[in-house]
């Protein structure tokens, strides 16, 4: 049972800054309502996350307000004014919003408070202030929108540049395959005719059978064609020219790059005319040029179009279309799908480290919200470094959580602003490039709806940012699954 001495008089009450305009029946109410309390110093008063139960006011002592930032315990303010307040500063809102406590408070010294119910503080609120109420919910759901608003347009913003990104280079492999393929037509039709001439009865059927045998060996020849260096390319293109020219065959220096390219050389030329004869040997040799030109050009084209799906792929893996919200994934495959969908925008100086530990095991998330995470840190990251810089991606593990770490070579986050780079609207970017939402988007996403954790450390020439997911737990062997 409470006693008079853990009470406040109205008379006492009335000396606090936050009641001093109140009425005598509304300061006898309070009176009724609420209670001192003591605190010892070292102590917390309420901590960041737990249900909002009470309203404080700060009566003697010093106290200190602290935020979780990263990982880190950040202290925000530190005061020893009498009437400060703190606690279920919402609890007005009742059950519009989740009632927990949004800092924790700390005695630094042993401290007195006034301290009311939440119930009785919304209660009064709500009784004594409708208007103020009013205004109060239009501007907390008017800022809270406007987050939602505005953060909806951090994501379309990252995915139209991705989608840039993305289209620029689907548009390479797409490109080639239209461009190969009109070549083929044309190489297709020259050999049908050079086939015309061929098979027009100068050559008997066992010539024939050679020339096709030939044929079928410089298609094997193309698929395994070392790749030449521009110099020995040139070198070994100038012996087949010479070789076309002493047996007069017409434009060699047209056909020797396509042959060189096929893994055709001289002394492979010097097979084709015991097999057809002199006089037939530039119709075989230009057969055989056309027969490597197409199957180069075949190739050309299946490798534009695994380009192409692989694209597709990562961009379907990236925005998880199909897939359930909620899934067991592989955070390699996430940050590679990302990695690709940023490939247009990563500058050439730009180098790209992987370092993956591949033995970790698959873990429950929403993917796309995952990837939002990797699209938010690798665009800090390429934005600090500029053109020119080291982005290394690593995985590991610490203890019972899944760790990835996007570092950068940047200059680094100033020590004074550290603290503030999860805060909603903060940003560092220059106006009209950023809104300040991409880190506090990444700290919800891994924080509240991953009930993981997302720190920083940062110095010139390296930042790094963590972010820790759990683990699944292993079931003991012979224990029952839930039903």
């Amino acid at each position: 049972m409470t006693t008079p001495a853990d009470r406040l008089t109205p008379d006492e009450l009335r000396t606090l800054f936050l009641f001093a305009a109140l009425d005598d029946g509304q300061l006898a109410w309070l009176a009724e309502h609420g209670r001192v309390e003591q605190r010892a110093g070292g102590t917390v008063v309420y901590g960041e996350g737990e249900a909002a139960t009470c309203f404080f006011v700060l009566l003697r002592g010093t106290v200190s307000l602290h935020r979780r930032v990263g990982g880190d315990d950040v202290e925000v303010s530190r005061t020893d004014q009498r009437g400060v307040y703190g606690g279920a500063t919402q609890a007005y809102l009742d059950d519009q919003v989740e009632q927990v406590y949004r800092n924790s408070m700390r005695a630094v010294t042993d401290a007195d408070f006034f301290v009311l119910p939440a119930e009785h503080f919304a209660h009064a609120l709500r009784s004594w202030f409708p208007m103020a109420m009013h205004l109060l919910e239009g501007l907390f759901f008017g800022m809270r929108d406007s987050q939602a608003i505005v953060g909806e347009r951090e994501r379309l913003l990252a995915l139209g540049s991705l989608s840039a990104g993305l289209t620029h280079e689907l548009n390479n492999p797409a490109g080639a395959a239209v461009r190969a393929t009109s070549v083929l037509r044309d190489r297709v039709a020259g050999m049908r005719h050079k086939l015309a001439l061929i098979a027009d009865g100068r050559l008997d059927g066992r010539a024939l059978q050679r020339l096709v045998e030939l044929q079928e060996e410089a298609v094997a020849r193309v698929a395994t064609a070392p790749k030449l260096s521009p110099m020995a390319a040139s070198d070994a293109e100038d012996a087949v020219t010479d070789w076309l020219d002493e047996h007069e065959v017409r434009g060699g220096w047209d056909l020797a790059p396509t042959l060189v390219a096929g893994g055709l050389d001289a002394a492979w030329l010097d097979r084709v005319q015991p097999a057809v004869g002199r006089a037939d040997l530039e119709s075989a040799v230009r057969w055989l040029t056309y027969t490597v030109d197409t199957e180069l050009l075949i190739r050309e084209i299946g490798d534009a179009v695994t380009r192409i799906s692989g694209l597709v792929g990562a961009a379907k893996q990236y925005s998880q279309l199909d897939r359930a919200p909620f899934q067991v994934v592989d955070v390699h495959d996430l940050l590679d799908a990302t990695l690709v969908m940023f490939k247009a925008k990563i500058p050439a100086d730009v180098r790209v480290v992987r370092e993956y530990d591949h033995a970790l095991p698959p873990v429950p998330a929403y993917a796309a919200e995952l990837n939002q995470v990797w699209t938010n840190l690798i665009d800090n990251a390429l934005g600090a470094m500029g053109d020119r810089g080291v982005l290394t991606l690593r995985t590991g593990r610490a203890g019972d959580q899944l760790v990835v770490e996007v570092a950068d070579t940047g200059p680094g986050i100033p020590p004074e602003i550290r603290p503030r780079i999860f805060e909603p609207f903060f940003t560092t970017k220059p106006v009209g490039t950023g809104t300040g939402l991409g880190l506090d988007i990444s700290y919800r996403i891994v924080v509240r709806k991953h009930h993981g954790d997302i720190r920083v450390e940062s110095a010139p020439g390296m930042t790094v940012f963590r972010v820790l997911l759990p683990l699944p737990t292993r079931r003991p062997a012979g224990t029952p699954g839930g039903g």
